[in-house]
């Protein structure tokens, strides 16, 4: 089933999101329906905060690259980054809770990730390149942080009201949206 994505604004983007058990209720259809809902909205992450829940899970599909090689693809639940390294650089980041927003963002391109997959597995895992910028993109979310969080002063100010445009929903995507500022008709 695809999942509205909470748009910028919301709190819960701003949580810091809390560990989750196994048991926790549906958690194989939850992680279905959020590939489903990342796919529709033709993304390459998706955290939990993004359709609503506090809580520290995030998938990651990178695809298969211009030679046809297959991809970085991870569910990550209770994810800790241990350590990045590396020379930061910058890419031209964009985010499914912030649509028509792209901002270059600098971030370091080797992480070392501990997390567990669907199976309760714990993995800990070095990652490099672009699915390194996606899970640091991703666990950002699950830390209560936003890729506009890292932008300077003043280009924040130069965005506040494409943002506030985006929590009021005067934007348009070809996904469903939650907007927090807007107020459903009786």
């Amino acid at each position: 089933m695809k999942l509205p994505i909470v748009a910028y604004g919301d709190p819960v983007l701003k949580k810091v999101c809390k560990d989750i058990e196994q048991t926790y209720p549906d958690l194989d259809q939850l992680i279905s329906d959020m590939f489903e809902t990342m796919y529709a909205a033709s993304g390459v992450g998706l955290a939990a905060p993004q359709i609503g829940l506090p809580i520290r899970l995030f998938i990651v599909d990178t695809g298969t690259d211009e030679d046809g090689k297959e991809g970085f693809k991870r569910v990550l639940i209770n994810a800790e980054i241990v350590e990045e390294s590396g020379e930061e650089w910058a890419f031209n980041e964009g985010c499914l809770s912030i649509p028509d927003i792209r901002e270059d963002v600098f971030r370091k391109p080797i992480i070392l990730i501990k997390y567990y997959d669907e199976l309760w597995n714990l993995h800990q895992e070095r990652v490099s390149g672009m699915a390194a910028r996606v899970i640091q993109h991703e666990y950002d979310h699950i830390e209560g942080k936003l890729f506009t969080d890292k932008l300077s002063l003043l280009r924040k100010r130069m965005l506040k009201s494409k943002l506030e445009n985006i929590s009021k929903g005067n934007v348009h995507t070809d996904y469903k949206m939650r907007f927090p500022k807007v107020t459903k008709k009786r």
